[in-house]
């Protein structure tokens, strides 16, 4: 079974930047669709960004759109979340999540599409 290790994560200041990883141990991610998704304290998860298996298609929220890139590679087998300009509203705990069966171009965009889920790892924005 898929097991996804999420890491990256900590306490930075509004504006600051962190990067977050999505690895996984035993089985190539390169045919996965892979999801971030975040959930701040007492809301709903929700989702952050998206990149179909092929790479060739990322998806992010409105509210991420321009501060945050997702990216992939393969050679390490780690898909990552590129978070600039943090702001406090960022503050959650991020999830990444990957996707079994797809059609090689298609972002997958809620959280009920995938399959594996990782633990999760802590984002703190706060001066």
């Amino acid at each position: 079974q898929l097991q996804l290790v999420e890491s990256g994560g900590g306490l930075v200041q509004p504006g600051g930047s962190l990067r977050l990883s999505c690895t996984a141990s035993e089985f190539s991610l390169d045919y996965y669709a892979i999801g971030w998704f975040r959930q701040a304290p007492g809301k709903e998860r929700e989702g952050v960004s998206c990149m179909s298996s092929s790479g060739g298609t990322t998806v992010y929220a409105d509210s991420v759109k321009g501060r945050f890139t997702i990216s992939r590679d393969n050679a390490k087998n780690t898909v990552y979340l590129e978070m600039n300009s943090l702001k406090p509203e960022d503050t959650a705990v991020y999830y990444c999540a990957a996707r079994t069966r797809v059609v090689i171009y298609v972002c997958y965009e809620s959280m009920g599409e995938y399959d594996y889920w990782g633990q999760g790892t802590q984002v703190t924005v706060s001066s």
